[in-house]
């Protein structure tokens, strides 16, 4: 499902429950010593899906530890990105000389909690889900903006070990085309990424991807 929002250069693996085994190498064990069943499920079923991914580009399986700030260690010469939320796992990973950055993020296609949008969103971003609210109130806009910030965020990390707070990017959304565009309003290595969404089984969508060389993420390009 998610490879339809992703350029053709990635290669991608999903789950929709943790049913299958998915056991963990002795490095990733401590990741999660201290977790829940739940939170361990969903973990050990994210890492299976990116050995997945990666055995698609010809890599063996590895473990994948975390860095800084919980980021997934990727194989040198892969740069990836792994998602999970209620009934969903996913991950993708891209040879580093076609794509810089990948970012994908899923959430449940419902509202989010009451207060979380004026913490997540600037006046201008407010004024936009509320008119795409009225014209097309069959999706949750404020999840999907939401979703695009994480997606967007998880490309930036690893590109400048920075943290990107959600005032940091200015996202529009695009309902036509089930596109979005974020403008990075710090510096950085970039200056703005281009995405798709989807919306399906439940589920919000969101990804990026950024050409190797390139300061603007898009997937047009990339694929």
């Amino acid at each position: 499902m998610i490879e339809r929002i992703l350029p053709s250069v990635a290669a991608t693996a999903e789950a929709f429950d943790d049913e299958l085994p998915a056991p963990l190498f002795p490095e990733e064990e401590p990741l999660v010593v201290r977790a829940v069943a739940k939170r361990r499920r969903e973990f050990a079923t994210g890492r299976r899906c990116a050995r997945e991914a990666l055995a698609k580009l010809g890599h063996p399986a590895v473990p994948l530890t975390a860095g800084e700030r919980g980021a997934p260690r990727w194989p040198d010469g892969v740069v990836g990105s792994i998602t999970h939320c209620a009934g969903y796992r996913a991950a993708v990973a891209a040879p580093a000389t076609l794509l810089s950055a990948v970012g994908v993020d899923a959430e449940p296609h419902e509202a989010l909690p009451t207060g979380i949008l004026d913490v997540i969103a600037g006046a201008a971003e407010r004024d936009l889900i509320a008119r795409l609210c009225a014209n097309d109130p069959s999706v949750h806009w404020d999840r999907l903006l939401f979703c695009a910030k994480e997606a967007v965020y998880k490309a930036w990390f690893p590109l400048t070990r920075r943290w990107l707070g959600f005032d940091d990017a200015a996202v529009s959304l695009d309902p036509i085309g089930r596109r979005f565009a974020a403008r990075l309003l710090v510096p950085g290595p970039v200056v703005s990424f281009s995405g798709r969404w989807m919306v399906d089984r439940g589920l919000l969508l969101a990804a990026v991807a950024l050409c190797n060389g390139a300061t603007t993420g898009s997937l047009v390009a990339a694929g």
